[in-house]
């Protein structure tokens, strides 16, 4: 997902998409997923010369992206769509908060609690920690080094770092993440209900549509076999106060008001397929070495000083 996070930012986006000729090449990347040059320019009747302003004028705005495909007669280039989704903040930060910003970055094996039911299991990016299926190498000492886990329900919960200056009131709290189903092997279509808690406060839910292995992830490690999971989908959650939302999309009325939070407050954030949800899917988060986005769960709290 794009994020612009406010509207002046993303002026060289916006001329990107204002072009016909640009629109129609991500119309027809989205519907046949990969196309090389060749075959782009000959359906869209354009010339090569052409079309290679179009796709660099793309990808530097992280619209498409090109893989070279190596084969007896030569490479070619094969284009495709970098991402799915654009989220455009109209406001400014300044406008939104007229406050302060702190950045921080949570590895997903530092977790300060679980609860994990398999199929389940941890990783690093050089090798699986302990065994498979076996929710007891969830408490292994190395689970801090974990770049992906998963489980088919329960729960992961992290300690927030709060680390703002006294007399500061929380704004709006932002997280970022790399996250899908689990299944027993992998599926495209594998729903799943995910549940977000703060403090033990539902915030709200997102339905991961499958539990993606259609193609290796981007930067998952050669030694992870082919047929587990190999990607998610980013998301960003927002609270702040008007509700929570997901990717720009209101989920729930929980407001970061009704949470009462502060400089002071412990900030627990917890990640949960409940066993009575409607698709209890399971859940595999994707950090840094695993997945399509090699990010940890990005965390950015606003902040302004208490009135």
């Amino acid at each position: 997902m794009l994020h612009v996070k406010n509207i002046g930012d993303g002026l060289e986006l916006f001329k990107a998409l204002g072009s016909d000729v640009r629109i129609a090449i991500l119309k027809l990347l989205l519907k046949e997923k990969e196309l090389s040059m060749n075959e782009i320019a000959v359906r869209l009747g354009i010339t090569n010369g052409a079309l290679t302003s179009h796709i660099k004028k793309l990808e530097e705005n992280g619209l498409v992206k090109i893989s070279i495909e190596r084969g007896s007669h030569g490479n070619q280039k094969l284009c495709s769509v970098a991402e799915d989704k654009i989220l455009i903040e109209i406001e400014s930060e300044e406008n939104q908060h007229s406050g302060q910003i702190y950045n921080a970055e949570l590895k997903v094996g530092h977790y300060a609690n679980y609860e994990a039911y398999p199929t389940c299991g941890l990783a690093t990016t050089e090798h699986l920690i302990g065994e498979v299926d076996d929710p007891r190498y969830f408490a292994h000492t190395d689970r801090i080094n974990a770049g992906i886990l998963w489980f088919t329900r329960g729960y992961v919960e992290y300690i927030i770092p709060n680390l703002l200056p006294e007399g500061s009131r929380i704004d709006q709290l932002t997280l970022s993440f790399e996250i899908g189903s689990e299944a027993p092997g992998v599926s495209c279509d594998w729903p799943s209900d995910i549940s977000f808690y703060l403090n033990d406060e539902w915030v709200g839910m997102w339905t991961s549509a499958g539990d993606f292995g259609d193609v290796r992830g981007i930067f998952t490690p050669g030694w992870w076999p082919p047929n587990w999971n190999q990607y998610g989908v980013l998301k960003m959650l927002m609270i702040n106060h008007k509700g929570t939302f997901i990717d720009g999309m209101k989920v729930s009325s929980v407001t970061i008001d009704h949470l009462h939070i502060d400089y002071k407050s412990t900030l627990r954030f917890k990640f949960m397929v409940p066993g009575d949800a409607l698709n209890t899917g399971g859940l595999t988060l994707f950090g840094e070495g695993f997945g399509n986005y090699n990010q940890d769960i990005k965390i950015r709290i606003s902040y302004s000083r208490m009135s």
